[in-house]
């Protein structure tokens, strides 16, 4: 079992930039993948980003070279730089952990705001 806490959320200006962070409660070195959803106001959660443990990363098709997800394993910890934000990025971005057992394991962080003025 694993734990999630996002934090950096904010506010900030068209344009501006963010980095999010996803503190994990245990070691982050044996997750599987690590990702990054996000779910704005009547829409259904998507996939912002994601790092598989072997370094791969996978974006959303909306990201376009602007966001960059990372991992530290020493801090236990997975980041999310934004950049070039719009508003159209704004919403609850929550992170993820998937990691195998024998069995899938998915476990979610509460979520932090990332709300982007025009």
């Amino acid at each position: 079992q694993v734990q999630l806490v996002e934090s950096g959320g904010g506010l900030v200006q068209f344009g501006g930039s963010l980095r999010l962070s996803c503190a994990a409660s245990r070691s982050i070195s044996s997750i599987n993948i690590m990702g990054w959803y996000r779910q704005a106001p009547g829409k259904e959660r998507e996939l912002v980003a994601k790092i598989i443990s072997g370094g791969t990363t996978n974006y959303g098709d909306f990201v376009k070279g602007r966001f960059t997800i990372s991992r530290d394993n020493a801090k236990n910890t997975v980041y999310l730089q934004m950049t070039s934000l719009k508003p159209e990025d704004t919403g609850v971005y929550y992170c993820n952990a998937k990691y195998f057992t024998g069995s899938w394991s998915d476990y979610w962080g509460h979520g932090t705001q990332v709300t982007v003025s025009s």
